[in-house]
């Protein structure tokens, strides 16, 4: 498989065949972009007026307060809230609710900085996601084998730049759907299954891959990880009711 500065994060992470490979994308550059934003961004002027204006969403605060030091992030709190108490919401109003300042607060509540950015990167490495599997036959073999593609990734592989696949278009369809939909149904059936653990007609059947069921849709369905517990109680009253 040939490699250059662009393959060479796709192929990584392709290689480890567990999961959603875009999802595994996302969360490098998320994690890329918030070393960045609490390193060395915070001595360039145009990234920090861009991060004053747009804030960032709660997921990717946590992740800078994670991986970054604490300096780093009061420093970037301190300008940003300076500028919505200058621009939207100040101390001591004047008047009647301010319509432009409360549209600015809709817009501010609604974006972030992180978020712009993955968005960008994504749809750049989806593309290139198109072209190594039209010309890279080992790129197509290597997609092929990855456990699922979550529904989110599912729609934005299907959706940018569908004109980049050309006459492909219908097999990476199909190859795309094959991995999200067979997904799916294995997901349908763990969900049944540890529901019907509940039934007393149940009691002497094994759980078999249906504990961790409502985790795992829960992350095909929106990306985010939860933590998944021991066995509740209700887990091991099974055929209870």
């Amino acid at each position: 498989m040939k490699e250059n500065i662009c393959s060479i994060p796709v192929n990584d992470v392709f290689l480890p065949k567990d999961g959603c490979p875009m999802c595994r994308m996302r969360d490098m550059l998320e994690s890329r972009k918030a070393d960045y934003i609490t390193g060395s961004a915070m001595m360039e002027p145009n990234v920090r007026i861009k991060t004053n204006e747009q804030g960032f969403c709660g997921r990717h605060f946590a992740m800078m307060v994670r991986q970054g030091k604490r300096l780093s992030n009061a420093l970037i709190l301190e300008s940003h809230l300076q500028q919505i108490a200058e621009d939207i919401v100040p101390a001591a109003p004047a008047g009647k609710p301010d319509k432009k300042r409360l549209a600015a607060l809709e817009m501010l509540l609604k974006d972030c900085f992180i978020c712009r950015d993955i968005k960008e990167n994504m749809e750049n490495m989806v593309r290139i996601v198109h072209a190594m599997w039209i010309s890279e036959p080992e790129f197509r073999e290597l997609f092929a084998q990855q456990k699922y593609i979550c529904l989110e990734h599912f729609y934005l592989l299907m959706t940018v730049d569908q004109k980049g696949l050309g006459k492909q278009l219908q097999a990476f369809y199909e190859e795309v759907s094959r991995l999200t939909g067979g997904y799916l149904q294995e997901l349908k059936d763990d969900i049944s299954h540890f529901c019907k653990m509940f039934d007393y007609r149940s009691a002497n059947l094994s759980w078999g891959n249906s504990r961790d069921s409502i985790e795992r849709s829960i992350l095909f369905l929106t990306g985010e990880k939860i933590p998944i517990e021991q066995a509740s109680s209700d887990e091991t009253e099974e055929g209870q009711e």
